[in-house]
């Protein structure tokens, strides 16, 4: 149970943020960090999506997302071309330069949640991956929820 001084979004929230300046450091020279890193892996799963399409998948701004995709197209790690069936959008697509970091960025990100899961038991380690899936899925919106 929680101490009244606790609150588990800070300690969440602070957990987040160790964990993201640990891996936006083990991606750094590969040019990625972790906001880069969740673009990439959506286009990797998904294929080509539209800026609009990347930003609700990911729950980020659109005015983030195109920052984000600025910086990708500017360092050579996605093309935009016309969307096809609609002329007022684009779409978005790794390139090779992109897809030879995939595997070493996942490996970054595979060393960073050993690093930080170091000490706990295989089954504590298996309790707390169901619990954090669960509490997401808990605090996602009632509509989403359905």
């Amino acid at each position: 149970m929680l101490t009244e001084d606790q609150s588990l979004g800070q300690m969440i929230v602070a957990f987040a943020r160790s964990h993201t300046a640990r891996l936006n450091a083990r991606l750094e020279p590969l040019g990625l960090s972790q906001a880069r890193l969740q673009v990439i892996s959506a286009l990797e799963a998904d294929g080509e999506q539209t800026q609009r399409e990347l930003a609700e998948r990911l729950d980020v701004e659109q005015a983030t997302m195109a920052n984000t995709l600025a910086r990708l197209d500017r360092d050579g790690l996605v093309v935009r071309f016309p969307h096809p069936d609609d002329r007022r959008a684009q779409l978005v697509r790794l390139t090779g330069k992109a897809a030879a970091l995939i595997a070493p960025a996942h490996e970054a990100v595979k060393d960073v949640d050993r690093a930080l899961l170091k000490g706990l038991p295989e089954a504590e380690q298996a309790l707390f991956i169901s619990m954090i899936s669960r509490l997401s899925a808990n605090a996602r919106p009632a509509e989403a929820q359905r």
